[in-house]
């Protein structure tokens, strides 16, 4: 069990009178609201030793205390399923993930991710990221695809780690997304952070997390639609989805951050990890990966590049 506890200083001014549920998923960026919920009514929570409702408001020098119980250890069953393995030795593989396929277990993804895929394939993975995210050192979102880097020992994965913080990784996208562009290439730099609004989603904001987009327009395309390329300097989550909606180009397909309109009958953003360069965690030779763009991306591109 972890004891977290929080006192409402002047740190904490702009909160004073808010809820203490929505306080307490905003402060503690790995809960939700409702397993904060959760855990008060479980009585985990208290405010100056004494049991609150969610909706207790936040007071000066409140005294939060938060018992947060030992997550539930779940099982993970090595699944057969295919995999596009692009290069593999004994200290990384890198994959080709399909669009639609979850990275690591998560609720309502529990025997169908690519974690349970590798540890079919591949009985050693690095531990660092815990039991249920063996070997992953970043991910891509479900209806993203493209290339991974997994790593299989702690080793290589301490290293690869520490490349992914510095920004030493080559990584870019191939999207489409809505309006043409008045210039042929920009850089986004805007910091990222949960939603206030919605835990389930990210947002430019001053608080958050610097994020860095660099993009490139490869063409204008039919219907006010533009082919680009992104190359990441940060790793925040949604990053490219979150920067091209900030700037009126949300990318076609994302129904979380774009128009509602399933145009092409698409299941998520036209989003593709093509190119992953990198040195060898281990040999520091320089290795550099390509994925072709998947079947479903082209199909659009033949409509809207006519």
């Amino acid at each position: 069990m972890e004891d977290l506890r929080i006192i409402a200083d002047e740190n904490y001014n702009d909160f004073f009178g808010i809820r203490i549920d929505k306080f307490l998923s905003d402060e503690l960026d790995d809960y939700s609201r409702a397993y904060i919920q959760k855990l008060i009514e479980n009585g985990c929570i208290t405010v100056n030793l004494k049991p609150v409702k969610a909706n207790y408001k936040i007071k000066a020098d409140d005294i939060i205390d938060i018992d947060i119980p030992e997550p539930e250890i779940i099982e993970i069953v090595p699944k057969d399923i295919p995999l596009n393995i692009v290069f593999e030795d004994k200290d990384i593989i890198v994959v080709d993930k399909p669009k639609g396929m979850v990275v690591h277990p998560a609720p309502g993804h529990f025997d169908d991710t690519l974690v349970n895929a590798l540890m079919y394939h591949c009985k050693d993975l690095s531990t660092i990221n815990g039991v249920m995210r063996p070997g992953i050192v970043h991910r891509i979102d479900m209806d993203t695809s493209g290339l991974l880097l997994v790593c299989k020992n702690d080793t290589s994965h301490k290293v690869m780690a520490e490349k992914f913080k510095v920004h030493d990784i080559n990584r870019i996208y191939t999207a489409i997304c809505y309006n043409h562009f008045n210039d042929e290439k920009g850089t986004i730099d805007k910091p990222i952070a949960r939603s206030k609004n919605d835990r389930k989603k990210m947002a430019v904001d001053s608080k958050g997390r610097r994020a860095v987009t660099h993009y490139r327009v490869i063409k204008n395309l039919k219907e006010n639609m533009s082919l680009i390329e992104c190359k990441l300097e940060t790793g925040r989550t949604h990053q490219i989805r979150v920067h091209m909606a900030s700037i009126n180009h949300p990318l076609l397909g994302d129904l979380v951050y774009g128009p509602k309109s399933k145009k092409f009958n698409l299941e998520g953003q036209t989003l593709h990890a093509g190119v992953l360069g990198f040195n060898h965690p281990i040999t520091n030779e320089y290795m550099e990966f390509k994925s072709e763009l998947p079947d479903y991306f082209k199909k659009v591109l033949n409509v809207l590049d006519q």
